[in-house]
């Protein structure tokens, strides 16, 4: 049987030529507008601010705040302890998603907070609730701005007098383990971070982690851990990377996990920041055994997270009322 060579005409070939040029102009485009919406050189180290009236709510005092980064308001409330004192502060950095402020409520990371004297900071994400912007960068790998958001929440409760300025950290879950990092490392105002269910794998990593694992649509549930981790290797780092920025942190750190956490890969995140630890970084983690992602929900996976989060930060920070 003869074979028959197929024949490109040259108008095909001008077609399929064209359609490449248009394709690659096209990622080109793509590329060029992730950059410009999500700038690298995005700082907010300066931000106007304005802060409310200090409002007693039961058993805490809280006050709303408006702080301008990159053009864009960012709106959110500061609960603070209800007695005398230069307090030490968190700002809380969002996980993925169109998040709000959060509120304080018995059981929640807030509350316990503000109940050990440590006054917290949340507010809307970019492009959420009363504030503006466009949300949300950080679900398709751009981090900038969101880094740039909360340095620049830490640098408007500098400004209070009743917040200790050489005190304030940042804190958060999921997602913010790629946020905390670029803004850590960008910044000189921080004291601590502390974060919980967060990813130090690449963004590309942990969304296959995520899907073999059948936390991310129905196709999980079948691999072993073995061969979940062995897919993880093919792959390799891609996507967003967090280390150049870990390397660069040079306060103290808590990394909190689930060892079941079916979100993102816990033994290799740990593994990161162990080799990190060992070249000096002042990082603290711990894993919960059988817990799994939503340390801090509540209901919580673990009950024992949250006192732990409170502790250590309240360990690494002054909480005299003095």
């Amino acid at each position: 049987m003869h074979s028959v060579e197929k024949v490109v005409l040259p108008s095909e070939r001008k077609r399929y030529v064209a359609r490449r040029l248009l394709f690659a102009l096209g990622s080109l485009m793509l590329a060029a507008c992730a950059t410009s919406s999500d700038p690298e050189g995005a700082r907010c180290n300066g931000p106007p601010v304005t802060f409310g009236e200090i409002q007693l709510v039961g058993d805490h005092r809280e006050a709303e705040v408006r702080f301008t980064c990159e053009g864009a308001v960012q709106a959110g409330t500061i609960y603070l302890p209800n007695r005398p004192g230069r307090y030490p502060a968190a700002v809380w950095v969002h996980g993925s998603g169109p998040e709000k402020r959060i509120s304080y409520f018995a059981g929640n990371v807030v509350a316990a907070l503000v109940r050990v004297g440590v006054a917290i900071f949340s507010y809307d994400k970019r492009g959420v609730g009363e504030s503006q912007g466009v949300c949300c960068p950080g679900d398709s790998g751009h981090f900038n701005l969101l880094a740039a958001d909360a340095v620049g929440a830490v640098n408007a409760l500098r400004s209070r007098p009743d917040i200790n300025p050489r005190e304030i950290g940042l804190i958060g879950g999921s997602q913010a383990g790629w946020v905390v990092p670029v803004a850590a490392a960008r910044s000189s105002s921080l004291a601590f971070t502390a974060l919980v269910d967060a990813p130090t794998v690449t963004q590309d990593e942990e969304k296959l982690y995520s899907l073999l694992t059948g936390e991310e649509g129905n196709a999980g549930r079948v691999l072993s851990k073995q061969a979940i981790a062995y897919r993880l290797k093919q792959l390799g780092p891609s996507g967003f990377d967090p280390f150049p920025y870990l390397q660069r942190i040079t306060v103290p750190g808590l990394w909190l996990y689930g060892g079941a956490d079916q979100s993102i890969p816990v033994e290799r995140s740990v593994s990161i920041l162990n080799a990190l630890k060992e070249r000096g970084q002042n990082f603290t983690v711990i894993e919960l055994p059988g817990a799994s992602h939503g340390l801090l929900d509540v209901p919580p996976s673990d009950p024992s997270a949250l006192p732990i989060l409170t502790h250590w930060i309240t360990a690494h920070v002054q909480t005299s009322t003095e």
